[in-house]
């Protein structure tokens, strides 16, 4: 059981000094975005105005966000505020080479139509945080570095409970908080504990984005969402006026419009999202004939309560208190912990120094 002990606490040990300058950022980086709207309107008030809900129809924020168009840009969908907010304007463009369409945010004032900003999906403090999160900066293989850390932090948090774990006496003896004679010692040691358990969740579910293909089978059938050919793009002239659409789903779902998207070149139907009592009702309406029909309560696929319990979207109060002191803990845990390995070789050092003089004292004897 010592040796046992002794291995756990090696892979513990060089898993948080090897990996300590990755699990620094995703971590402070996950505790941040935990807050991503609020943090959002922090840094870009000028897309917050208290302004209140959109007072015009679809079309004229649709032509105020097309003046602002560059060439090959497609309108794709406009968000609308409940109270306070711009209303969002939605352009995708295709990327060249293929892949996923870019995309950039027309933010207008709900009650002129008049444009606030024009911004890049892909700039910005909240989008560099989320890039840092699940890229660490490094397109295509900075994803799987970040699953891998996360099952290093997996690992690292179980073994982790372990090493805590009092080696004499009761559980509640590893509750307190003087085990050490020194801070560092103490903090690693308890804050480690408290920690241990929610860390292991996010881990686990942060290594379940990364590696998607590798749990898809847990997720049952999934259609594909760009479908045949490629990601789906907004068709370049509807046959509908978005005013049109949005009269004939308010027909079968009255209540306050949330959003509205374009039909697309692989599926010709609107789809608006409209809040109403309890959950939000999804609309579909053909662009054919202006026909609109309620589409049926999706079922949440194991996938998404992944990235709600990692995210915490949609999730309790509490959980999301708890993800963002899950991500301040483990970056404090990887100073502290290297501070530890510093103090103990320094020590050893110390030793083995005082080692040395005693035995050249005893040899001059």
């Amino acid at each position: 059981m010592i040796r046992l002990r002794s291995a756990w606490f090696q892979v513990h040990k060089w898993l948080g000094i090897v990996l300590a300058v990755l699990i620094i950022p995703i971590s402070l980086t996950g505790s941040a975005l935990v807050w991503h709207d609020w943090l959002d309107e922090q840094v870009n008030p000028q897309r917050y105005p208290a302004a209140g809900a959109a007072a015009l129809p679809p079309t004229a924020y649709a032509a105020a966000a097309g003046r602002l168009m560059e060439p090959g840009e497609r309108l794709a969908s406009i968000s609308f505020p409940d109270e306070a907010g711009s209303v969002q304007a939605t352009l995708t463009k295709a990327a060249p080479g293929g892949g996923r369409p870019q995309r950039t945010w027309v933010f207008m004032d709900p009650k002129s139509a008049e444009p606030i900003e024009r911004a890049s999906s892909s700039e910005g403090l909240v989008r560099v945080l989320h890039v840092l999160h699940g890229n660490l900066m490094v397109p295509g293989v900075g994803r799987q570095v970040v699953g891998w850390v996360g099952v290093a932090m997996l690992i690292s948090s179980l073994t982790g409970i372990w090493l805590w774990w009092p080696l004499r006496g009761s559980f509640t003896r590893g509750l307190r908080w003087r085990r050490r004679p020194d801070f560092n010692s103490n903090l690693h040691h308890t804050g480690g504990f408290w920690v241990a358990l929610p860390l292991a969740a996010l881990s686990l579910t942060g290594v379940w984005i990364s590696f998607p293909s590798v749990f898809n089978q847990f997720n049952g059938p999934q259609a594909s969402s760009g479908g045949p050919g490629g990601p789906a793009l907004p068709l370049a002239q509807a046959n509908l006026g978005a005013d049109q659409a949005l009269a004939a789903a308010q027909q079968v779902a009255p209540g306050h419009v949330a959003s509205l998207a374009w039909p697309t070149d692989k599926k010709a139907e609107w789809t608006v999202m409209v809040k109403g009592e309890g959950a939000p009702t999804e609309v579909k309406v053909k662009d054919s004939n202006a026909s609109a029909s309620i589409s049926p309560k999706k079922p949440e696929t194991l996938a998404r309560t992944m990235r709600r319990i990692h995210d915490g979207t949609g999730m309790p109060l509490v959980w999301q208190i708890i993800i963002f002191v899950g991500g301040i803990l483990p970056a404090a845990l990887a100073v502290t912990g290297i501070l530890m390995w510093l103090r103990m070789r320094r020590r050893r050092q110390r030793h083995r120094r005082n080692a040395g003089l005693v035995e050249a004292r005893a040899l001059a004897n």
